[in-house]
């Protein structure tokens, strides 16, 4: 790929007005000399309730945008609206990058996948992984589980608040995997090594947390998708109770080292990109 002398991205989603992502990627764009301009597209702003993903992603591409990232709760739905997706990422059936081609085609990749295993390999090393429980099967929980299961863990259970959402993701991993529901996470948990927050519960918009934190112990360690706060009720409680604890920057920070590269052509510093991220705050 050749390197763009400016870019034009957005994001997708709904409640991200605060995301972190955009300047991630003009920070990262103004130290390669690339002008970077990154929109939010959030569906929850009042210029945008009731519009259409599939709106968005034609607008994006008329308005000549050279890439999109995607997040809750589209990644999964934006499948269908495009051109090409990598192999990667259509087995794993989530999207949350979109390279949109200077011929206006839409190409959707998977970036959650490494991001998530890079910041766990950095963030939990050593960890016990013999039995991990799961909690969320949707967009981030699919590319979440595929992280895992190529991390080498042993039994992975996982549980959503949709039995058949939870049973499918299961099925296309294959061995190793499990499918709970929620009545049976109480005891999942309990007999497990680590457990892993792949909902959106712990932002601001959906408070609280996705299990019992009564049921943790020092033994257990535990991590969280979410990333804003950095610091959700679900961390909190676990560090208060010995785990060890790993928040959602790792994963937030190499998704984006990744999809920068993919939007540019150019590779990205994790360690730049994660100072950006910081600057923000806890």
């Amino acid at each position: 790929m050749t390197t763009r002398e400016s870019m034009l991205l957005g994001l997708i989603g709904e409640g991200i007005s605060a995301s972190r992502t955009p300047r991630m990627h003009e920070a990262e764009g103004e130290f390669h000399g690339i002008r970077t301009t990154y929109r939010i597209l959030d569906v929850t702003a009042p210029t945008r309730r009731g519009v259409d993903l599939g709106e968005l992603v034609t607008a994006a591409v008329r308005m000549g945008f050279n890439g999109l990232n995607v997040t809750h709760p589209f990644k999964q739905r934006v499948l269908d609206l495009l051109d090409a997706v990598d192999p990667g990422a259509q087995r794993i059936g989530s999207v949350n990058t979109v390279v949109i081609g200077d011929d206006g085609t839409t190409t959707g990749f998977n970036t959650d996948v490494t991001g998530f295993a890079r910041g766990f390999s950095e963030g939990l090393a050593g960890a016990a992984t013999a039995r991990v429980v799961q909690i969320g099967a949707g967009g981030a929980g699919r590319a979440v589980a595929f992280a895992l299961a190529g991390l080498g863990v042993g039994e992975l259970v996982i549980a959503d608040v949709s039995a058949e959402r939870a049973e499918g993701l299961a099925s296309d991993i294959g061995a190793g995997v499990r499918a709970i529901s929620m009545d049976e996470l109480e005891e999942a948990v309990t007999s497990a090594d680590g457990i892993v927050n792949a909902t959106p519960v712990g932002m601001a918009a959906f408070p609280g947390t996705p299990c019992d934190t009564g049921l943790l112990d020092p033994r257990k360690w535990v991590a969280d998708v979410v990333y804003f706060p950095l610091e959700t009720q679900l961390l909190r409680e676990a560090r208060d109770k010995g785990c060890r604890t790993l928040d959602g920057s790792g994963m937030a920070v190499n998704q984006a080292v990744d999809a920068f590269e993919l939007f540019s052509g150019v590779s990205a510093s994790p360690e730049r990109m994660r100072e950006t991220f910081l600057s923000f705050g806890a």
